[in-house]
């Protein structure tokens, strides 16, 4: 079978969060921030289950020093509408995502792998319209949101609403305990990333816009333990949109 082109997936995820937050509108109704966490809770997990929605970035790097010898080392890469460097060993695949959040599901790639998406400028502001009059301009802002969102911080339904996203477009990071969130910016580009280091695989997610508001999105299992946040950062440097 096929598998889902990662725009069908995303308008699947974002099915359920609809189904849920009609559900937390009623919620609203009759009870406040209190009740609405709760109910939030038991729709998706408490910060026991998914410690990262009780997490939020703690730093922000900005134009770090990317050490250009490393980047020779590594293998260009060239799909449609992206062109990336990759050290050797990893699998690369564009457009297809593992959904794993935080149960353990079968991964269709065991190995060291890289998953690549991008998307049109203001994907998620034209899927949902609405979000714009909650001040969210573009998917830059979205993505803010969505990082910064906590369940403890819940206090109306558009907080929620990112608490819910956050939990759905959450990869496997290991142990979510020993997850680092961080923004930071590049010459050409900026975003957040979440990341974990400790234990033998490593894993990195990272959500980027460029200067022109094109939306990647770069996920990396790291099986060996080769990389690390400078490294990534470093290939994160080589991402370009083409054509």
């Amino acid at each position: 079978m096929r598998p889902l082109k990662m725009k069908d997936k995303i308008l699947k995820f974002f099915i359920i969060a609809i189904i849920l937050i009609l559900a937390i509108v009623f919620v609203i109704k009759f009870g406040g921030p209190p009740t609405l966490k709760l109910y939030v809770s038991a729709g998706i997990g408490d910060c026991q289950e998914i410690p990262l929605l009780c997490m939020a970035p703690q730093e922000k790097i900005i134009n770090p020093d990317i050490d250009k010898e490393y980047i020779l080392k590594l293998l260009p890469y060239e799909f449609p509408k992206i062109k990336i460097s990759i050290p050797p060993g990893f699998t690369v695949v564009q457009e297809r995502i593992v959904k794993v959040y935080y149960k353990k599901r079968k991964r269709q790639h065991s190995g060291a792998v890289v998953y690549l998406l991008h998307q049109e400028p203001n994907f998620f502001i034209n899927l949902f319209p609405q979000i714009r009059q909650q001040g969210v301009k573009d998917d830059y802002e979205f993505f803010s949101r969505m990082m910064y969102a906590r369940l403890n911080d819940i206090k109306n339904l558009n907080d929620a609403f990112f608490v819910i996203v956050k939990s759905i477009f959450t990869p496997d990071l290991g142990t979510q305990r020993n997850v680092h969130m961080a923004e930071f910016e590049l010459t050409d580009k900026k975003g957040f990333i979440s990341y974990n280091l400790t234990g033998k695989s490593r894993y990195f997610d990272c959500n980027i816009v460029n200067r022109d508001g094109h939306l990647f999105k770069l996920y990396i299992k790291d099986k060996d333990g080769v990389l690390d946040l400078d490294k990534v950062l470093a290939i994160v440097s080589t991402l370009k949109k083409t054509g």
